[in-house]
């Protein structure tokens, strides 16, 4: 997941399109994503990954409904000819939505793209404050870090003859270093987020590049906020994107980034959530770069790239290696980044 196979003609037929045209969509590593088109309309349907219950869609319809109340910008599921918002096939949830006129970015490449990303995130949480859904579907210890370093070490208790380990072990022992060196960090309230804020989530305009949205909703939940920020951070300011192990952290998008979303949430976040906003996206970093390890002998999670890699496991050991690079060159930066938070939120603050 998710999967190459263009959806089957019975899921065309749910929401009255047989003979549309389709083409994939997106390059996410959970879901199928297909851009439809039949009758002059464009619209996106999805193949969900079995990791989220079909409820996760009653939350979604909620949430949207909320974030369209403040006027923002949101895709809309849409009702199959029976009124549902969702059908099952052969074990598998499929959905229609909404089709939002906007270009997605692999990376940012530009301080107005992470300021205008800081600043729909911003505008995204404050819409979302005063949203009192109670959530179907739950991700529990979604960023349960402790729990992410347990299962990578027990994929190299459990895969010791994967043709790959050799390869495998030095890179988890050094994120396991890297981890053992992090500060935990401080028991903060949680807030009604995105929960994969990541820079190809985003939607931009692609004639002004203004952020128009966020997509792929299933992930909305509550969770500490500089865990989230520390998704986005780790995202955006990575210019090299997920793929390359050279990677590094970029102060420069950073500071626009958090600009951005300093306009928008100064005066609702709390001193304590800025302080955090650092340790949060290293803490980030060394999850995922512990995920994509654990994955790189488990085979069974992320999806991966064929084309370019000989297997997923080579693909998941770059993603590892990309995002522990990463978190070191933060490291070796981490004052700065902290001064970043203090000024800016600072200067917001007193103007």
């Amino acid at each position: 997941m998710p999967d190459n196979a263009l959806p089957p003609p019975q899921m065309l037929h749910a929401w009255g399109l047989a003979g549309a045209r389709l083409s994939p969509l997106g390059s996410g590593l959970i879901n199928g994503t297909w851009l439809v088109e039949a009758d002059g309309r464009r619209l996106v349907m999805q193949h969900v990954n079995p990791m989220f219950a079909p409820a996760v869609n009653d939350d979604i319809r909620v949430v949207t409904a909320h974030l369209r109340s403040k006027g923002l910008v949101t895709p809309e599921l849409l009702p199959a000819a029976d009124g549902n918002y969702w059908q099952l096939h052969e074990g598998g949830t499929w959905r229609l939505m909404t089709w939002v006129a906007g270009t997605s970015h692999e990376r940012l490449s530009t301080v107005a793209q992470a300021q205008e990303a800081g600043a729909l995130l911003a505008r995204f949480h404050r819409a979302l404050d005063d949203c009192r859904h109670e959530f179907h579907h739950a991700r529990a210890g979604v960023h349960d870090t402790a729990r992410h370093l347990a299962n990578l070490r027990r994929a190299l208790a459990e895969h010791r003859s994967h043709p790959q380990y050799a390869a495998v072990q030095p890179l988890a022992g050094e994120i396991l270093g890297l981890a053992d060196a992090l500060e935990p960090l401080p028991a903060l309230p949680e807030r009604l987020v995105h929960g994969d804020p990541k820079i190809n989530n985003i939607l931009f305009d692609p004639a002004t590049d203004r952020a128009l949205c966020l997509i792929d909703l299933d992930t909305l939940g509550r969770m500490p906020l500089p865990l989230e920020l520390g998704d986005a951070f780790r995202s955006w300011c990575n210019p090299r994107g997920e793929d390359d192990q050279r990677s590094a952290f970029s102060l420069e998008l950073f500071r626009g980034a958090v600009a951005g979303y300093a306009a928008g949430a100064a005066g609702w976040i709390t001193p304590a959530e800025c302080r955090a906003i650092v340790p949060g996206t290293l803490t980030i970093y060394v999850e995922l770069a512990a995920r994509f390890c654990a994955d790189a002998l488990n085979e069974s999670y992320f999806g991966w790239d064929a084309s370019r890699y000989p297997s997923r496991s080579a693909h998941n050991q770059l993603r590892a290696a990309s995002q522990l690079a990463a978190a070191r060159s933060l490291l070796d930066m981490r004052g700065a980044a902290e001064e970043v938070v203090r000024s800016v939120f600072g200067a917001v603050s007193a103007a």
